[in-house]
C-alpha cells in the first residue's frame, strides 16, 4: 500500500504543474487530468488508511487494487516527465509557475504538425480512462479499515539509547565468559594460536557480543581487526578488509588494486608474522570459506586469537579444534530482559508503572529473550512524546500471536519486526524497503542514500521553502531511532555517518519488497528475476553469476550494480529509456558515453570507478540532481556540464578543471573538494551566483589578494551555508576578514593546512555571529590567552582543533595560555587539540569542560621543572581520554622522564583511569 502511495505523491505537483498553464490539449482530456488529480488525491487517502493493516488482514481485491493504483501511478509519472523532456525544460526558474509558462510557449514552437501532441493527449486519455475505472473500485473498497497506528515522532534520546545499547543488553557476564575463554589461565600468551567460535540464531546479539570482547583486550596484542564476511563473500574483498584493518596506512590503497588470493593469503602471513594478533570473523555461513580465510593465519603465532561468529553450528564446529571453543549464544534472563526492555521504554531501570506491570511480563515472555525483538517492541512503545494508553500496549499484545516462545525459527522473527514494520509513517515505509537494493553488511553511507531517495522521488514535498535533503535527513534519524536500521561512524559532532541493516531486517525488507514488486535483487542465490508479467522498476545486481532479460527492463527507474562484470557485458544501459538513478559506484568501468541519453536521469553515481570521460551530450540530462565523480580518472569535465540547471550535489575532485559557467548551477546545495588551482578571477566570482549552497569543500593553491578578494565576496552571497572547508597549500588565509559577515547557521568551519593560517583569530568568530557553530579547525600566527578564552564561550562547539603556527619552528618558545574562571567555558565540547599552544588540563577552569572526553596538547618537557606546574586533570569529568606530545628542545634526557612520569600519574589519579598517549613532537 505504501509503495502504491509513494508512486502517487509526486505525481500529484507534477499534474499540478501541467494544470497551471493552458497547455494546447483537447479539452476533454484536460478536463480528465483535473478529475485525474481528485481521484488520485482521494486515491491517496484510502491508501493511508489501508497501509495501516497487516498485509495479512486485508483483502485480496484491496491489493489487487493498490496495485493498479501504483501502476497507474508510474505510468501517469513517466507520460508527464516524457512530455518535459520533449519540450526541453532547462530549469532556468526555480518558480513552477514561471517554468510551466516558458515550457508551454515551447509546445506551441514544438509541435507544430501535432502529432507528437495528439501522441501525449492520446496517452493522457488513456490513463484518465483507467483512473475512472479503479475510481469505481476504489468505491467498492472504501470502507473503515482497522487504524492500528499511533503517532510517532522522532525521539530525541536516540543517541543516549544507542550508545548505551551494549551496557543495557547485560552483555559485561557473557563478555566476560567469552573473554576468559580467549585468555585463560597465565600462560595464554605462550598458547599458539586459538579460535573462538560464537554461534546463535539471528537476533541473540552474537556481533554485539564479539565487538564488546574485541573491544575490551585488544589493546593486549600488536594488531587487530574486524571484518565482516556475510553470506555470499567476495573473498578477495575479505582479505583486502583485513589487511586494510591491519595497517590502514600501510594499505591504503589495497582495495583498488588487483592482487589474486593466493597474493592476498601470502602478504596477510607475511605481516602477522612475528606478531601477536586479535582478528574477528563475523557472520560466517559456509565451511568451505572459512577453510580459505583460515589458511591467512598460521598456528605458530602464540598468544594470537581469532573470533568467528554464525549462525549454522557445523560451521562453528568447522572453525574450532574443540567443542569447548564453542560459545553458544543464549536468550537473555528474565532480569536483563527487564532491564533492557524498561530502559528503552522509560529511560530507566524501574521506571514502568503498576497498570503496565503485567503486560510489560508478557510482552517480554513473547520475546523470549531475544535482543532484537525486545528492543524492536520496546522501540515501537517509546517512540512518541506519550505515554501508550494501556488498551494499546495490550493490543499490541495480542497482535503479536505466539511470539518467538513456540517456534524460534527465523519466520516467527520476521513476525516480531513486522510490528514495527507497520507502525511506520507511510512516507518511511519506502524508504525502509529501498534499503533492500544494498547486499548485506553494506555500510550505506548517509548522504549517497538521501540524494538517492530524493532522485527515486522518495522524499518530495509541494513547498517550494522546503529543503528535500533536510527532509531526507529526518527520514534516515527516525529510522535510526526507531531501530530499523543500525548507525555506524557516529561523527564528533554527533552525526551518524551511515548504517547497516541488520540480517533479519535485510531479510524482512527484502521479502516485503519482492512482495510489492518494489526492487528485484540478482543475488545469485535465493533471488531471481520475477516472472514475464511483472514490471522491473528497480533492479540491484549483486552477483556476476546472473542472467538478464534486458527486453524487460524498458520501465526500469533505478539500476544499482555492486559486481564489476557485468555493465557492458550481460547490461545494454543505453536501452533504458526511463532510468532515473544509475549507481555504478565501486564498479570496474571506464565508459559511460551512453549517459547523455539517459533523459530521465537524475542520479549518476560513478565514484570509485575508471571513468575518464564524461559525453558532451550529458548537458543533456536536465533533470539530474545529484553527479557524484569522486575518485575517478576524470581530469577535465565537459563544458555542457554547466546545463545542468537543476543539479543539487556535486561531488568532483581536487584535481578536476571545471568549465567556466559554473554560476548557471544556481541549483546546487553541495559542492564538495572544488580545487581552485590555475582558476582566472572570472570563475571564483562565479561561485557567488551559487546561492543556495549549504555545503563547500574548497582546494586551494596559492592566493593572490584579488583571488583572496573575490572568493570573500562570493563566499558572502551564501546564505544558507552551514558547512565550509578550505584546504590552503600556504601562506595567509587572505579571504574571510575582518568584516565578513557569516551565515549564523554555519556550524562548521576548517580551515586546514600546516604551512597555513589566519594571522590572529577573525573578529567574526564568536558567539554571537555563530551561535551554532559544532566544530572549528584553524590556525593562527599570533596565539593569546584571550583567543581561547573567547573560543570557550562558543556554547554550541563541539570539536576544537587549534594550531599556533609562530612557534612551529620554536618550539620551545610555548606559552601557557591562563583562562578566567568566571565564566562556564567549553560547555559542549567533547574533544579539544591544541597544538603549539602550550595547553595542559589545568588550563580549564573548575566546571568548565564538563563534556569534554578528548584532550590532545604539546607540552615542552623542560616545564616540569617548574614547581607550580599543575598537571591535574580530576576537575574534567568525563575525559576519557589524553594525548601529549612532548617538545623535547631545551630540556634534559631526565626533565623528559620527570614530565612523562608525572602525566602518568595524573591519569592514574584521574577516577575514569583515562587512556594516556605519549609522544615527541618533532
Amino acid at each position: 500500500m505504501e509503495i502504491a502511495m509513494g508512486a502517487i505523491g509526486p505525481l500529484l505537483p507534477k499534474l499540478g504543474e501541467l494544470l497551471m498553464g493552458e497547455l494546447t490539449m483537447e479539452k476533454q482530456v484536460r478536463k480528465g487530468i483535473v478529475s485525474l488529480v481528485t481521484e488520485l488525491k482521494l486515491m491517496h487517502a484510502v491508501l493511508g488508511k489501508v497501509s495501516k493493516v497487516p498485509a495479512d488482514q486485508l483483502d485480496e481485491g484491496v491489493k489487487i487494487w493498490a496495485g493498479n493504483v501504483k501502476e497507474l501511478s508510474y505510468q501517469m509519472e513517466d507520460i508527464v516527465d516524457s512530455f518535459m523532456v520533449r519540450v526541453g525544460d532547462g530549469g532556468e526558474s526555480t518558480n513552477p509557475k514561471n517554468r510551466v509558462k516558458k515550457i508551454l510557449n515551447k509546445v506551441k514552437r514544438l509541435f507544430k504538425n501535432g502529432k507528437d501532441l495528439h501522441r501525449i493527449s492520446d496517452a493522457l486519455e488513456e490513463v484518465v480512462l483507467q483512473a475512472k475505472q479503479l475510481a469505481e473500485l476504489r468505491q467498492r473498497y472504501d470502507q473503515e479499515m482497522r487504524d492500528t497506528s499511533v503517532g510517532a515522532s522522532v525521539d530525541p534520546r536516540m543517541m543516549a539509547l544507542y550508545t548505551d545499547v551494549t551496557e543495557l543488553v547485560g552483555i559485561e557476564e557473557t563478555r566476560d565468559e567469552l573473554i576468559n575463554m580467549l585468555i585463560e589461565g597465565d600462560d595464554w600468551l605462550k598458547q599458539p594460536l586459538k579460535t573462538v567460535s560464537i554461534v546463535g540464531f539471528g537476533g541473540l546479539g552474537k556481533t554485539t557480543l564479539a565487538k564488546s570482547a574485541y573491544d575490551q583486550i585488544k589493546g593486549q596484542f600488536d594488531c587487530d581487526a574486524f571484518i565482516s564476511v556475510s553470506q555470499n563473500p567476495d573473498k578477495k574483498k575479505v582479505f583486502k578488509n583485513i589487511l586494510y584493518e591491519l595497517d590502514k596506512n600501510k594499505y591504503a590503497h589495497i582495495r583498488s588494486e588487483e592482487w589474486e588470493e593466493k597474493h592476498l593469503i601470502d602478504e596477510i602471513i607475511e605481516f602477522l608474522n612475528g606478531k601477536r594478533y586479535l582478528i574477528v570473523i563475523d557472520d560466517i555461513w559456509d565451511k568451505e570459506v572459512w577453510k580459505l580465510i583460515k589458511c591467512a593465519f598460521s598456528k605458530k603465532s602464540p598468544g594470537s586469537r581469532l573470533i568467528t561468529t554464525t549462525r549454522i553450528v557445523s560451521v562453528s564446529e568447522a572453525c574450532c579444534s574443540s567443542m569447548d571453543d564453542i560459545y553458544k549464544m543464549k536468550p537473555l534472563s528474565d532480569d536483563v530482559s527487564r532491564t533492557l526492555f524498561y530502559k528503552r521504554v522509560f529511560s530507566q531501570e524501574n521506571g514502568c508503572p503498576q497498570e503496565l506491570l503485567q503486560v510489560s511480563k508478557d510482552i517480554l515472555k513473547k520475546c523470549g529473550g531475544i535482543p532484537l525483538a525486545i528492543i524492536s517492541i520496546a522501540s515501537l512503545l517509546a517512540n512518541n512524546h506519550q505515554m501508550k494508553t494501556k488498551h494499546q500496549w495490550y493490543t499490541l499484545l495480542n497482535s503479536i500471536g505466539r511470539g518467538l516462545t513456540e517456534d524460534q525459527s527465523l519466520e516467527e522473527m520476521k513476525k516480531i519486526l513486522l510490528f514495527s514494520y507497520y507502525d511506520l509513517p507511510s512516507y518511511l515505509k519506502p524508504c525502509l524497503l529501498y534499503l533492500s537494493i544494498f547486499p548485506e553488511d553494506h555500510k550505506i553511507m548517509r548522504h549517497r542514500l538521501i540524494w538517492r531517495w530524493i532522485s527515486e522521488g522518495l522524499v518530495y514535498s509541494d513547498k517550494q521553502e522546503t529543503s528535500l535533503y533536510e527532509l531526507g535527513n529526518s527520514y534516515f534519524t527516525e529510522l535510526v531511532n526507531r531501530s530499523m536500521v543500525q548507525p555506524i561512524g557516529i561523527d564528533i559532532e554527533g552525526n551518524v555517518e551511515g548504517c547497516r541493516v541488520h540480517d533479519m531486517v535485510l531479510d524482512l525488507i527484502c521479502s516485503l519488497s519482492s512482495e510489492e514488486n518494489f526492487v528485484t535483487i540478482l543475488d545469485n542465490t535465493r533471488r531471481k528475476m520475477p516472472n514475464s508479467e511483472i514490471k522491473v522498476r528497480r533492479l540491484s545486481i549483486q552477483s556476476s553469476k546472473i542472467n538478464v532479460d534486458t527486453s524487460r527492463m524498458e520501465h526500469m527507474r533505478s539500476l544499482t550494480v555492486f559486481t564489476s562484470d557485468v555493465v557492458g557485458k550481460v547490461l545494454d544501459i543505453s536501452s533504458f529509456q526511463v532510468l532515473r538513478v544509475l549507481d555504478l559506484e565501486g564498479c570496474d568501468v571506464s565508459d559511460v558515453g551512453y549517459v547523455g541519453n539517459l533523459l530521465h536521469l537524475r542520479y549518476l553515481g560513478l565514484r570509485g570507478t575508471r571513468v575518464k570521460d564524461l559525453p558532451m551530450e550529458i548537458g543533456k540530462l536536465q533533470f539530474l540532481l545529484t553527479l557524484d565523480l569522486r575518485g575517478t580518472k576524470i581530469e577535465v569535465l565537459p563544458s555542457s556540464v554547466v546545463q545542468l540547471r537543476r543539479l543539487m550535489c556535486l561531488y568532483v575532485g581536487c584535481n578536476m578543471k571545471l568549465p567556466s559557467g559554473i554560476g548557471n548551477l544556481t541549483s546546487l546545495e553541495v559542492l564538495d573538494n572544488l580545487g581552485l588551482y590555475d582558476v582566472d578571477l572570472d570563475f571564483v566570482k562565479e561561485l557567488g551566483r551559487l546561492t543556495k549552497l549549504r555545503v563547500l569543500r574548497l582546494d586551494c593553491g596559492d592566493f593572490d589578494k584579488s583571488l583572496g578578494k573575490a572568493l570573500e565576496e562570493s563566499i558572502s552571497n551564501m546564505h544558507r551555508l552551514d558547512s565550509l572547508d578550505v584546504y590552503v597549500n600556504h601562506g595567509l588565509i587572505n579571504c574571510l576578514s575582518e568584516d565578513w559577515v557569516p551565515p549564523p547557521q554555519l556550524h562548521r568551519l576548517a580551515f586546514v593546512s600546516a604551512r597555513s593560517w589566519f594571522k590572529t583569530l577573525p573578529s567574526w568568530i564568536n558567539s554571537l555571529s555563530l551561535p551554532l557553530l559544532s566544530y572549528l579547525e584553524i590556525t593562527l600566527s599570533e596565539m593569546r590567552s584571550e583567543v581561547i578564552q573567547l573560543l570557550g564561550t562558543l556554547s554550541a562547539l563541539v570539536y576544537l582543533e587549534i594550531h599556533n603556527y609562530s612557534v612551529y619552528r620554536k618550539r620551545h618558545e610555548v606559552e601557557a595560555p591562563a583562562l578566567s574562571s568566571g565564566a562556564a567555558l567549553f560547555p559542549c565540547a567533547t574533544e579539544c587539540r591544541f597544538y603549539c599552544i602550550g595547553a595542559v588540563p589545568s588550563m580549564f577552569p573548575q566546571g568548565a569542560a564538563p563534556r569534554l572526553k578528548r584532550l590532545d596538547f604539546v607540552l615542552p618537557a623542560k616545564w616540569i621543572s617548574r614547581e607550580n606546574l599543575d598537571l591535574g586533570m580530576r576537575h574534567l569529568p568525563s575525559l576519557q581520554r589524553v594525548r601529549v606530545h612532548f617538545i623535547e628542545e631545551g630540556a634534559s634526557r631526565q626533565e623528559v622522564d620527570e614530565a612523562m612520569a608525572a602525566l602518568r600519574a595524573a591519569a592514574e589519579d584521574h577516577p575514569n583511569r583515562p587512556v594516556l598517549e605519549i609522544g615527541i613532537w618533532w
